[in-house]
């Protein structure tokens, strides 16, 4: 026993009839779909139901599990109060899941629940399969801003957990897709939204399970998506099982994406644990990347193996680039883990006497200090990719024509707020885009007036 079925499915709350009113209708395939799979969940009778959701609490480098007995909530925030849901939490299943991701060094657990009320990425399912069944117990998790492949792991966690238990369970991978399908959708109109809607739709009608690990993140994040990481949780539950699967429909009428697709555990399959063949293909790209890194980029890699080994930082060595010891820069490090970032630190001016010194002072606190991420540990250290940015003297600018977000970094000023973003940065495609972030990160309002200045940086990688 273990989990039987697996759908993937969209949250939109209108097509509950208390909030559509009629506006419901225009996505018919869709409620149609969703009967379907209601109806199949009552006919296969679970003890649990572990619900993937987007919009339970979420944190950078943490999945959250929903903690307690139990946990209600209704649909007041859509104008439908009265449509309320109730839900026993399965606790053994909770416990044992989180005890398998400590255990594997994955970070998880029931810590930090910020909303115990279920979210509209829950109720939705559970609306449709609660006229069907109810005698289940649910298991609800959240996802993070951690790499694809650590959201794979989770999902083979609950695997484990569901066949370690003998529970009969299903598993509800709830995610839209783009929100990015028309100029008068929620979010506009951007061209990776529909080339998204098509790529999932076709990987996930046939359940070619370990192209989800390869859709960059930036890809996913200009198209708007909501559910990918949700999708690849539910990849990862049917790891090493062949799978039946069905598309049963796809609706993008108000500009954001509804897929449906149903899955049926089939026989054990050792040619589909994709996490396996993916973190293979990995190894040996990093192996490669790793062979070509110049002295910049190792020097920073030098650093922080000997930082997290050891918690000293080293001294400047003898022998390097000349270019390292003559001269003074501001310097950024940055990391990456599984394509997604991992930390970045950096100096605007130097404070080093020289580079090398720069680098080492940055490359360890781009490892430690970096308030968006938990330290680098020692097993992550072979997985990591590093870039060296030194970066130029900078310049006052006074018009957005003389930004070019592929050539120049952009700082913004105002008062002693400060802020910069590096040029040439994946998912950052317009000036515009750039001076919003580096705005931000400075704590400057987006309507507030920012002195601009612009650098180029030697990037190494």
């Amino acid at each position: 026993m273990g989990i039987t079925t697996a759908y993937m499915v969209p949250h939109p709350p209108f097509i509950i009839p208390e909030i559509g009113r009629g506006e419901d209708k225009k996505i018919q395939a869709t409620i149609d779909a969703y009967e379907e799979i209601a109806r199949r969940v009552g006919q296969d009778r679970p003890d649990t139901i572990v619900l993937i959701s987007p919009h339970q609490t979420m944190y950078a480098d943490y999945f959250h599990i929903s903690p307690g007995e139990a946990a209600s909530g209704d649909f007041r925030q859509f104008g439908a109060g009265q449509v309320r849901l109730e839900a026993d939490y399965d606790t053994d299943f909770t416990e044992l899941l989180c005890q398998f991701a400590v255990g594997e060094n994955l970070r998880a657990g029931t810590l930090g629940e910020r909303e115990k009320r279920l979210d509209h990425g829950t109720m939705v399912p559970l609306y449709f399969i609660n006229r069907h069944w109810t005698n289940y117990r649910l298991v609800r998790v959240g996802l993070s801003g951690l790499s694809f492949a650590e959201h794979y792991r989770l999902g083979q966690y609950i695997q484990r957990t569901a066949e370690v238990l003998g529970r009969r369970t299903v598993l509800i991978g709830s995610g839209d897709l783009s929100h990015r399908l028309r100029e008068d959708g929620p979010y506009g109109y951007r061209e990776e939204g529909p080339k998204y809607d098509r790529k999932i739709m076709e990987v996930m009608g046939k359940g070619t399970f370990s192209k989800l690990l390869e859709f960059s993140e930036a890809f996913c994040e200009k198209a708007g998506e909501c559910g990918h990481r949700s999708f690849i949780i539910l990849a990862g539950a049917l790891d090493g099982y062949q799978v039946c699967g069905e598309c049963l429909s796809y609706e993008g009428p108000f500009g954001v994406g509804y897929g449906i697709c149903a899955y049926k555990i089939c026989d054990r399959d050792s040619n589909r644990k994709f996490l396996e063949q993916y973190e293979e293909k990995e190894r040996i790209r990093l192996q490669e990347l790793r062979a070509k890194e110049d002295a910049y980029v190792k020097l920073a890699r030098s650093t922080i193996e000997t930082y997290v080994r050891t918690g000293k930082i080293m001294e400047v060595p003898e022998g390097l680039c000349p270019k390292l010891y003559d001269r003074r820069a501001g310097v950024f490090v940055s990391l990456k883990k599984g394509g997604s970032l991992r930390g970045c630190i950096g100096t605007i001016e130097a404070v080093q006497p020289f580079v090398a010194a720069e680098i080492i002072q940055n490359a360890v606190s781009a490892c430690s200090k970096d308030p968006r991420f938990s330290p680098v540990e020692a097993d992550e250290l072979e997985q990591l990719t590093i870039s060296v940015d030194v970066l130029g003297e900078t310049e006052k600018i006074y018009d957005l024509e003389e930004l070019d977000v592929k050539r120049y970094g952009v700082i913004v000023t105002r008062g002693f707020r400060r802020g910069l973003l590096l040029p040439n940065l994946d998912g950052v495609d317009t000036v515009e885009e750039q001076i919003a972030i580096a705005k931000q990160k400075a704590g400057i309002g987006a309507h507030e007036d920012a002195e601009l200045e612009r650098f180029e940086v030697v990037r190494h990688f």
